[in-house]
């Protein structure tokens, strides 16, 4: 494997931040520190499933698993979002997973970019034959 410019190496760090920080406080708020939404354990322990999907990959540094795990934090930012818009009473906590999963978000996609561009990957340029 290629070695790792600094920049890069600054943004997966930045990336394993956002995502650890948000892997810790998307359980609690959900099953600890949210307001009793009437939803059983079980489903909210079934919410947490897919934030897990990517832990391995991201935590060794793989550039495609940085690159699809953008979806699984904009799924989480829609939920942080929205409960912080509904409800008042959780918008410290909201705030904070918000800019966690923002971070965990912008710094992959900047991981992957400059990881790919370091190990020659990408999507090929289309021919501008006619």
């Amino acid at each position: 494997m290629s070695e790792m410019a600094t920049t890069t190496a600054r943004w997966l760090n930045l990336a394993r931040v956002g995502y650890l920080i948000s892997l810790i406080l998307l359980p609690l708020w959900s099953l600890v520190l949210g307001a009793d939404n009437g939803y059983s354990l079980g489903f909210k322990v079934a919410l947490l499933i897919p934030l897990l999907l990517p832990a391995v990959g991201l935590i060794k540094g793989k550039a495609y698993t940085h690159a699809w795990s953008g979806f699984i934090a904009s799924l989480y930012l829609l939920w942080a979002a929205t409960s912080w818009w509904v409800n008042p009473d959780e918008r410290l906590i909201a705030s904070v997973v918000l800019a966690s999963l923002l971070l965990w978000l912008f710094a992959s996609t900047y991981y992957a970019r400059h990881r790919g561009r370091e190990l020659g990957l990408g999507l090929k340029k289309k021919s501008s034959k006619t």
